[in-house]
């Protein structure tokens, strides 16, 4: 853990690096560095450091590796879990002036990104390319693609593309000590040792600060068909999600939300859903195991040429799981029915300060899960209500519990939720990460074999540990 002194000898070091601007000091203006987008995570730092490119950052982390001065790599500061924030007093290394969008490699299907671009930038710098970004994510507008790939952020579109971690052939970081590791040829195949680029995806800045990315690209599917479908049970809309699967092969999301989830973004957006019924007897207030009300999924198919008759049939065949559909084509009509998922995460936190718990459950448990978490949510904190949406099509479910009037929940929910996620062979963190959140429960899904396998790597490459040194990994004793 650092032990280091911000003096003025070092604020001149650094100014003399990124410039007197890019060093900030003054409480109101380095607050907004260390609150988290949920709210619920706040810090403070002594000092906001914001470096143009990995030079910078390289010759940034010398001088603060010497002094021993820990520091939290921040991109967007759009993480969940309390790992972007600094929670100890720690420097933060914000990264968003790397922001340099590379030239399209079209026969290659990559490009070479700051890590400070926006993924929303992302996308329109490589669109005109008739190529994408294979993940997206609601907070397209602010999530960086350094901050993505650290994270190892997921979306809608995993199940066609994988995530982030998928998407990286090639890396550029600065460890600990201000040496700068970079392998950007993108080459597909390089069997040339260890994947850094695969063991900084998902690190959470705690083994390197990544300043450049070489993502691989898909060829853009144009035309799309979206559906928005209503079930009587979570049962059946894991069995429609799986038939989809199957019989849909441009599927490209397939996402789902809940009966509680369901009433709160639709009073935000001031319109019901267009099928479905919203009757009040939500899965966030059964407790006494009987099944847990209604689901919607948002099936959308994605190709060269219009796969609304793919889906349309897939649909047919689904027969009597469905209660109800509504099928958009054109873009304003598909972004109505999207509404109601994309802005799910935006309607709970204006009702509140959530507690997120991001998991991934084997699809066999995944009704089960849906419907008996909100007992689990109950016998923690009675007045507590869980909101559930999420990536049926990978089995990510969000459980957002926001406690009365909006309050947060009891903190014995998050342990009481995670541990049922273990019991049922889930992981409890599907593409938020660890952060802060959930050190105290990482041991359900790690042995202590990994653990200190873990710990093993980040001495190697951390060995004062210095960066991010409270988040994922538990302390060293």
């Amino acid at each position: 853990m650092s032990t280091g002194v911000i003096d003025a000898g070092l604020i001149g070091e650094l100014a003399g690096i990124v410039g007197v601007a890019h060093v900030l000091q003054d409480p109101e203006i380095t607050a907004g560095y260390a609150v988290d987008w949920t709210r619920r995570f706040a810090g403070a730092t002594p000092l906001v450091i914001r470096p143009g490119d990995t030079a910078e950052t390289a010759a940034v982390m010398g001088v603060l590796a010497g002094a021993r001065i820990a520091v939290v790599p921040q991109g967007g500061n759009t993480g969940l879990v309390g790992g972007s924030v600094p929670l100890a007093d720690e420097a933060v290394l914000s990264m968003r002036r790397l922001n340099v969008c590379e030239p399209v490699d079209e026969l290659a299907s990559q490009v070479t990104l700051g890590a400070g671009v926006t993924l929303a930038d992302a996308q329109a710098h490589v669109a005109a390319s008739g190529l994408s970004v294979g993940v997206d994510l609601a907070a397209r507008d602010s999530a960086t693609i350094g901050g993505m790939v650290a994270t190892n952020a997921g979306g809608i579109n995993v199940l066609r593309y994988g995530a982030m971690r998928a998407q990286v052939v090639g890396i550029e970081a600065v460890l600990a000590d201000g040496t700068v590791v970079s392998h950007l040829a993108g080459l597909e195949k390089d069997n040339t040792g260890y994947d850094l680029g695969a063991l900084l995806a998902g690190s959470e800045g705690t083994l390197g600060i990544i300043t450049r990315v070489r993502s691989r690209l898909h060829p853009t599917q144009p035309e799309r068909a979206t559906a928005l479908l209503a079930f009587e049970t979570a049962a059946d809309a894991v069995s429609a999600a799986a038939a989809l699967r199957r019989s849909v092969a441009s599927l490209h999301a397939l996402e789902a939300v809940f009966e509680g989830a369901m009433e709160v973004v639709s009073e935000h957006l001031g319109t019901a859903p267009p099928v479905g019924r919203i009757d009040g007897t939500s899965n966030d207030t059964r407790v006494d195991g009987s099944p847990g009300g209604g689901a919607w999924l948002i099936a959308e198919a994605a190709a060269r040429t219009d796969p609304s008759d793919e889906l349309g049939a897939a649909v047919a065949e689904l027969e009597d799981l469905v209660t109800d559909a509504a099928v958009a084509l054109e873009p304003a009509a598909r972004q109505r029915l999207w509404a109601f998922r994309e802005q799910v995460t935006e309607a709970i936190s204006a009702a509140g300060i959530p507690h997120k718990l991001d998991v991934t459950l084997p699809a066999a448990r995944l009704a089960e899960f849906v419907d008996g978490v909100p007992a689990v949510v109950h016998a923690a904190d009675p007045d507590a209500r869980p909101l559930l949406f999420g990536h049926l099509g990978d089995g990510n479910v969000h459980v957002n519990v926001l406690g009365p009037a909006g309050a947060e929940p009891a903190e014995s929910v998050d342990d009481a939720v995670l541990r049922y996620v273990a019991s049922l062979g889930g992981s409890i963190s599907a593409e938020h990460g660890i952060g802060t959140a959930k050190l105290s429960q990482l041991h359900l899904n790690r042995t202590p074999a990994e653990l200190a396998a873990f710990s093993a790597i980040k001495r190697a490459l951390d060995p004062d540990n210095i960066l991010n040194p409270n988040v994922l990994l538990p302390q060293p004793g």
